[in-house]
């Protein structure tokens, strides 16, 4: 399938997302700080990864929109919930070319603006039982109920990595938190849901943990590369935020361990304090390090790699799945998040 064909398919499926948010979000007060809100990050875009693969999935295992649109919006719910959060945790100022809520409310409006989306996630799953029965209404819960577990799993290894400042980390480390923190809910959740309610349960969903396990690391792993090197409209976020929060990508943890002994004191002396205002010319410090190492080089390798195990994956995990326009969506979706550019 071509890019642009791609894109706009992904686009049509987030659209069908973004509808039933506006399905499910009380049209009562208080408004102006959480109603309005809930509908703003959905509101300025995005890529449409999750319901897509979600969608996508569904109907290549022989569904329908109609079956899979309720588990697709709450997983976009819980997507937004969590952007609303992470920008909180990590001190972001931009997301989607646009102020984070945070910065142009305050932090204690943002909070609970997720935490609602958070509870209106909720909603269109327990409507599932009209669509799917008990059965597997209950089993796209558990699905949930994992992802979610997960997701903050991860998130608590990332944020204590920063809190401790840790300098001792592995790419073993980095591909166990994106698992949980990443790969999840990004894509073998959405995958898994989508053929569970597609083949109405009769899919192991184990099968295809590898393949959203690959294809999820590349995606994360372009994201940061993105993060230091794109275009910034283009992105939606402040190039180069990853490394004024510290966060520990591969690209970071690879410096780490090739660098010199002069270089890693440096280096964590300025991840203990990196958002200081001083320390601007010390992230663009760090920047130059990773090119002179190859540490950008290094990832976009290891990105490219798990695209390719990806694609093994897939013709796995899907072989006996006939051609369709969604069993293409969901094999060139694993290439387009490596060369995509935001």
């Amino acid at each position: 399938m071509k890019t642009a064909s791609l894109k706009s398919a992904l686009l049509e499926y987030r659209d069908l997302a973004i509808q039933g948010i506006h399905h499910y979000t009380p049209k009562c007060e208080p408004k102006k700080y959480l109603y309005d809100l809930v509908l703003d990050y959905p509101n300025r875009g995005g890529k449409g990864f999750r319901p897509g693969l979600c969608i996508a999935a569904c109907k290549a295992w022989g569904g329908t929109e109609e079956m899979v649109i309720n588990s697709a919006t709450s997983l976009e719910l819980f997507h937004n919930a969590f952007l609303v959060h992470d920008d909180i945790e990590d001190g972001s100022e931009f997301r989607r070319n646009k102020p984070t809520m945070h910065e142009y409310n305050n932090i204690g409006i943002a909070i609970n603006v997720g935490d609602a989306m958070n509870v209106l996630s909720i909603k269109p799953l327990m409507m599932n039982m009209e669509v799917l029965g008990p059965e597997l209404t209950w089993q796209v819960f558990s699905e949930i109920e994992h992802m979610v577990r997960q997701s903050v799993e991860g998130q608590a290894m990332e944020l204590g990595w920063r809190k401790e400042n840790c300098c001792t980390l592995t790419d073993d480390d980095y591909m166990r938190m994106i698992l949980k923190k990443t790969c999840w809910y990004t894509t073998i959740h959405p995958i898994r849901i989508g053929a569970i309610i597609g083949s109405q349960g009769e899919v192991n969903p184990d099968r295809f943990n590898r393949f959203g396990y690959f294809m999820g690391t590349a995606f994360q792993i372009q994201d940061d590369i993105l993060n230091l090197v794109g275009d910034e409209k283009a992105y939606g976020k402040e190039i180069g935020g990853d490394i004024l929060e510290g966060k520990r990508t591969l690209m970071l943890i690879h410096l780490l361990n090739n660098c010199s002994a002069q270089e890693r004191k440096r280096l964590e002396e300025y991840l203990e304090n990196c958002r200081a205002e001083e320390s601007l010319e010390t992230a663009h410090w760090v920047m130059e390090r990773m090119e002179h190492y190859g540490s950008i080089e290094y990832t976009r390798n290891v990105a490219k790699n798990m695209a390719g195990a990806a694609l093994k994956e897939f013709y796995s995990a899907f072989r006996e799945v006939p051609a369709s326009k969604d069993k293409s969506i969901l094999e060139s979706i694993i290439m387009y998040m490596v060369n995509r550019d935001y």
